[in-house]
């Protein structure tokens, strides 16, 4: 190892002198866990000749892109060769480091481990490591790292609290903040703590084992005026309930959301929620309710939920714009694999917290506000909560909603046909 220019942070110098087993690390973002797991993935693969050692990311591809390039540069001096299609790198003295991913559990089994490091644990099912990997570490007394950042009180914080009891002498946890990290600007840290949620500021930063559902939303976060702002550009989000028509498997017993139409404001200063629409209604309706709202509100953008209810209510909107000669473009919003609960905290959180979102007085208050500080809760509906969060995505994207009435060709695309 004398080839090897082992350079590490004050805190990663701490857990990587430590000689427990199994080491548990919650540490904030951009505080070098990952460089850390690359330097103990190399010298514990020198310590075991022909021997295996294995990083695990909740997917192969984030294993590539996450471990990849930084093995190859930190050990190219002991690298014998690698192998990108099996994401393998052989050392000098025949130890294999291979990357795989938490989401291919079959391609793990067999191997007998002398060390593991699991990064982002909390995105993995832990039957990955109860089943596959810790029998694996067995014949060898293998040891490992879980590394990651808290994403509530999963089972990663139930292995960290575990550990931290200390009644277990293999087991030891640890627990970093990005200030830790003395490369990492303390004033950019700030800076990102101004624009965030407090939620996810804990989490992601300061590496806090958050809970979910208690006080997401707060009543004296909520500010009312009926002043619309001189400023800014009308969007229309819409969040679709299944209709007779489409839902093919409803059941008497089946309560289906509202359909929600969210029709905000975006200036610099923020979202001005002009008004939420909601009800349950035919298919002819809801698109006559969605062609009302452009014809009043004149968005830059309009957005639908992407969906079998969305490809439903295509035909009748376009109908509608050919009948009345107004023309505008449909947007497809998409979930961005994220759960519901993450893309509506992400969107919706931190704005209402730093008073960047201001509701005017309406009717649709009430409903709203009861969905919102009861969110999460699942037997809770959250349509029109759903609908405002989608604004965030559609502000991103903004068309030009006149358009001439004989160009029906981007009628035509906009309808999907």
């Amino acid at each position: 190892m004398t080839d090897l220019n082992i350079e590490l942070l004050p805190w990663q110098q701490e857990v990587w002198a430590d000689d427990t087993r199994f080491k548990i690390v919650a540490a904030g973002r951009r505080t070098g866990k990952s460089r850390l797991a690359a330097w103990m993935l190399i010298v514990n693969a020198l310590q075991a000749d022909r021997g295996h050692v294995f990083y695990v990311a909740p997917t192969q591809g984030q294993a590539r892109d996450i471990m990849w390039q930084t093995l190859l540069e930190l050990g190219h001096p002991v690298i014998a060769g690698s192998h990108i299609n099996n994401l393998q790198i052989k050392l000098v003295n025949g130890a294999t480091i291979s990357l795989k991913g938490a989401d291919r559990p079959e391609t793990m089994r067999g191997v007998s481990l002398k060390f593991l490091v699991l990064d982002e644990y909390a995105d993995m099912k832990p039957d990955v490591f109860e089943q596959i990997l810790r029998p694996a570490l067995a014949d060898q007394k293998g040891c490992a790292m879980f590394i990651g950042t808290p994403m509530g009180r999963n089972h990663f914080y139930e292995l960290y609290k575990y550990a931290e009891l200390g009644d277990d002498e293999t087991y030891k946890a640890w627990h970093f903040t990005s200030y830790d990290n003395p490369l990492l600007d303390a004033s950019e840290i700030d800076i990102a703590k101004r624009s965030m949620s407090s939620y996810a500021f804990r989490q992601e930063f300061m590496a806090s084992f958050e809970a979910r559902g208690s006080e997401m939303f707060k009543e004296d976060w909520v500010v009312f005026s009926e002043d619309k702002p001189d400023v800014g550009d009308y969007y229309i989000a819409v969040d679709l309930a299944g209709f007779e028509e489409v839902n093919k498997k409803k059941t008497k017993n089946t309560k289906l959301d509202d359909t929600a139409i969210a029709v905000v404001k975006v200036s610099p200063n923020g979202w001005y929620v002009d008004n939420i629409i909601y009800g349950r209604w035919s298919l002819d309706e809801t698109a006559a309710k969605i062609f009302q709202a452009v014809r009043d509100y004149k968005p830059v953008s309009v957005g639908i939920e992407r969906g079998i209810a969305k490809q439903a209510v295509m035909s009748p909107l376009a109908d509608l714009q050919k009948r009345y000669g107004t023309f505008f473009r449909v947007e497809e919003l998409t979930h961005g694999n994220k759960k519901k609960t993450d893309r509506i905290m992400w969107a919706l959180q931190g704005r209402f917290e730093n008073g960047f979102i201001t509701l005017n007085k309406g009717e649709w208050n009430s409903r709203f506000l009861d969905q919102l500080f009861q969110f999460p809760d699942p037997l809770t509906h959250d349509d029109l909560v759903d609908a405002l969060a989608y604004i965030d995505q559609l502000a991103n994207v903004a068309y030009d909603y006149e358009y001439e009435i004989e160009d029906h060709e981007i009628l035509d695309v906009v309808a999907g046909y």
